[in-house]
């Protein structure tokens, strides 16, 4: 009889725990797109590009930096801009202003690897804006034109395994 009640207390356990297994099996191994933002190359308050415009890289072919009192929320991440205009082109298409990789560096992504950014080191080539480390010693940028085509591929194929996009 002890054995009987001993087992039948355990039943809800093992019901929690193959419901667990079952939830952990159905769960994507690549982030949803609702949580790839959380992958992004964001500050603590989640403002995008150091406060860059996204827009500047592609209107103005320079970075520019966004004004505070001029930002636009999109999936959760803040960015800045220079002017109204650039505000609302941004609204009006947010997908095609949007840093590749997450704002990650473009070079590093190449190799699955996640490194910061100097967000006035961009290149922006069929669309997309590619940002680059950059500091005294050197440039990820200059790497990356070596073999632009090779690298694009391979960071495309990291960041969908990283970001899910």
């Amino acid at each position: 009889m002890k054995s009987l009640s001993s087992a039948l207390s355990r039943t809800p356990r093992l019901h929690a725990l193959f419901a667990g297994v079952a939830l952990w099996a159905a769960t994507p191994c690549a982030p949803q797109a609702a949580d790839a933002t959380s992958q992004y190359n964001l500050d603590r308050s989640k403002l995008a590009l150091a406060g860059y415009d996204p827009v500047g890289y592609f209107v103005e072919g320079k970075a520019v930096k966004g004004r505070p009192e001029l930002v636009v929320q999109h999936q959760g991440v803040t960015y800045q801009f220079t002017s109204d205009t650039d505000r609302e082109l941004f609204r009006a298409a947010p997908q095609k202003y949007l840093p590749a990789y997450g704002g990650w560096c473009a070079t590093a992504m190449a190799k699955g690897e996640k490194i910061e950014i100097d967000p006035t080191n961009f290149k922006v080539t069929d669309g997309r804006v590619f940002m680059f480390f950059k500091a005294f010693y050197t440039n990820a940028l200059k790497d990356w034109v070596k073999d632009e085509p090779t690298l694009t591929q391979k960071a495309d194929v990291h960041w969908k395994k990283i970001g899910g996009e």
